[in-house]
């Protein structure tokens, strides 16, 4: 004890010694690199698997039991993945081979919530993650609820339920009551969603981003200013031809609701036949140019000929085969939901999955027996198509070229669902003979495919605003109405202040899902369709080329679903197009027919708003 105190006294007595240098750290290696990507590769595939069972089992059986379990799986994804990217930074300035550069920027971009490394922090946000896309998923509007009392069941209606009374038009206070019962399910998510905003901006500020937009915007293989330069570019190439539609519809619109239509500004944003009015397609019977010239309603077929949920799956498979893909595997039958369970919550918003990254395909849908979700599963397989052709890729390259390829692959053969082609299968008695037909056809498909452009587009501009920090809190709800009249030309129906939380209604803002592949996706389907039609060796105009059975199309299409994300997405686009650039100028082409009626239509109008 005494030499310990007397060697106590020497220290602190003795004058200070420098302190010895700190070994310098050996220079990360090309080898170090390659090692790290492969270990990544492992520990991702292990991780997104459990992550997305359980994020299959919470949208399949919504219960506060899975969505902790799913949370939790979340958890641990995000803290490897901050730790990974941290780690990653080591190897920037190397000069590394294309693949493991590759996949070390798709790391960096992966995350679409990316979770700050304080593990209380994170655990909150997965907990905040979960809840919202549950609350979303169990949203019902009770009709007469008194304060402190549970409400009658009798008298509540689910999604699918509301969006029916809007499918079907009617009165204008009936839609009205849907619509605003619909947008009373989301007040509650307005500080949850804040609280996200902000623990999500520390995680993207923790691996080197401004914010979690600037991150969104940086998966895209060029700066997030240019990208959103780009989505510019792009969406002024369409408007044109979007504002000569709702000049048409508008005008339809204020003949039938006299005195609640302007015919000189937004059009209320119940009238549109959908809960978010992103699609129009249910006015169709409204605004039909030429009434009862070809038959083209597909719904009454297909109800008439008594296809079921699994029936109209295999429908849209048999496209796919017709390319000369193989069949989808025994289990996705097995596993997947198509149909609404009565005993339980889900999520019935369409998603197609491969659960386990080896070709474990699903789609979950609440399938209704109509056109919409004919389209629909096109568009869901078009996703489980791109998985089965590259599920043996190391899981950082099981994605798209970009976001928007995925979610274009389906809509493009939906582009080849032509009356000649639903004539074969007898799910239309005739097809347009003249050009009557034609523009009642092209209507219909506009009322889906350009209706969407201006609300794909505002979808991340309000999130990227709220991630910015130029939105604030307050002004939420408020800023969400003016992009929507801005790019939509869409109004509220009815008074919305900050009490609301309008944005929350729409799935994909609880569910923090980027929506910019969204209206990526509607320019590239018809870059696709152009690209496999001259494949196909399709001579004559655009609008009436089928690749059905065509198997040289299929070709080329598969060599680029096998790309995944192993090249930038111009590389992919090359591959499919022979251009390195997203091109407006197909969508165009395509409804040039109807793009010269609407012109006749609306002389004299006042169009705008």
């Amino acid at each position: 004890m005494h030499a310990l105190l007397s060697v106590v006294a020497v220290l602190v007595s003795a004058p200070a010694a420098a302190p010895a240098a700190a070994p310098a750290a050996p220079a990360p290696t090309v080898e170090e690199a390659k090692a790290f990507v492969a270990k990544v590769n492992k520990d991702l595939a292990k991780l997104w698997v459990r992550s997305s069972t359980a994020e299959w089992i919470k949208s399949t059986y919504i219960t506060d039991d899975t969505e902790r379990n799913a949370a939790a799986m979340n958890d641990d994804v995000m803290a490897y993945v901050t730790q990974a990217i941290k780690d990653s930074f080591r190897f920037k300035g190397l000069k590394l081979d294309p693949d493991t550069e590759r996949m070390l920027y798709l790391l960096r971009v992966s995350q679409s919530l990316p979770a700050p490394s304080d593990a209380d922090k994170r655990t909150e946000l997965a907990n905040l993650a979960a809840k919202l896309e549950g609350m979303y998923g169990k949203g019902k509007f009770c009709k007469g609820v008194e304060p402190g009392k549970e409400p009658d069941p009798k008298k509540c209606r689910d999604i699918q339920q509301l969006s029916a009374v809007l499918a079907k038009g009617g009165s204008y206070d009936e839609q009205l009551e849907a619509w605003e019962g619909w947008h009373t399910i989301s007040k509650d998510m307005r500080p949850l969603y804040e609280r996200l905003v902000q623990l999500s901006n520390e995680g993207a500020k923790e691996i080197g981003a401004k914010d979690m937009g600037d991150l969104w915007r940086s998966g895209y293989d060029m700066a997030p200013e240019a990208f959103e330069k780009e989505t510019d570019r792009l969406y002024e190439q369409l408007k044109p031809l979007y504002d000569d539609l709702h000049c048409y519809v508008r005008t339809q619109l204020a003949k039938k609701y006299p005195g609640k239509v302007s015919d000189t500004g937004p059009i209320p944003a119940h009238l549109l036949g959908n809960l978010w009015a992103q699609e129009w397609s249910n006015v169709y019977p409204l605004v039909e140019p030429y009434k009862g010239v070809t038959n083209l309603d597909v719904t009454k077929e297909l109800q008439k000929q008594k296809y079921d949920e699994k029936k109209l799956v295999k429908l849209g498979e048999s496209f796919f085969t017709s390319l000369g893909m193989d069949p989808l595997p025994a289990t996705f039958w097995e596993r997947s939901q198509f149909k609404k369970p009565q005993d339980r919550d889900v999520v019935c918003h369409a998603s197609a999955w491969d659960v386990t990254f080896s070709n474990d395909l699903r789609i979950k849908m609440c399938i209704k027996i109509d056109e919409e979700d004919l389209v629909t599963v096109h568009h869901e397989l078009g996703h489980d198509y791109y998985f089965m052709n590259y599920w043996k890729m190391p899981v950082l390259f099981q994605q798209g070229a970009n976001d928007g390829f995925h979610e274009a692959i389906g809509d493009a053969l939906t582009l080849s669902i032509t009356p000649e082609y639903l004539k074969k299968l007898n799910l239309l008695k005739e097809v347009p003979k003249d050009d009557r037909g034609l523009i009642n056809l092209q209507m219909k498909d506009a009322l889906e495919k350009i209706a969407f452009l201006p609300f794909g587009r505002m979808m991340d501009q309000w999130r990227w605003d709220v991630f910015s920090g130029k939105v604030k809190p307050d002004q939420y709800n408020a800023h969400w109405w003016a992009l929507r009249q801005k790019y939509q030309g869409v109004a509220a129906p009815s008074t919305r202040g900050e009490e609301f939380f309008d944005p929350g209604a729409k799935y994909h803002i609880p569910a923090n899902v980027p929506y910019m592949r969204y209206f990526l996706a509607r320019i590239l389907q018809f870059q696709f369709h152009k690209a496999m039609c001259q494949a196909a060796g399709h001579q004559g105009p655009l609008h009436t080329c089928s690749i059905y059975g065509n198997r040289e199309a299929g070709a080329k299409l598969k060599a680029m679903l096998a790309m995944g994300a192993s090249k930038p997405w111009p590389d992919a686009l090359y591959a499919m197009t022979g251009s390195k650039q997203m091109d407006a100028t197909p969508i165009l082409e395509y409804f040039e027919p109807l793009r010269a009626y609407l012109k006749k239509q609306n002389a004299g109008a006042k169009c705008g708003w």
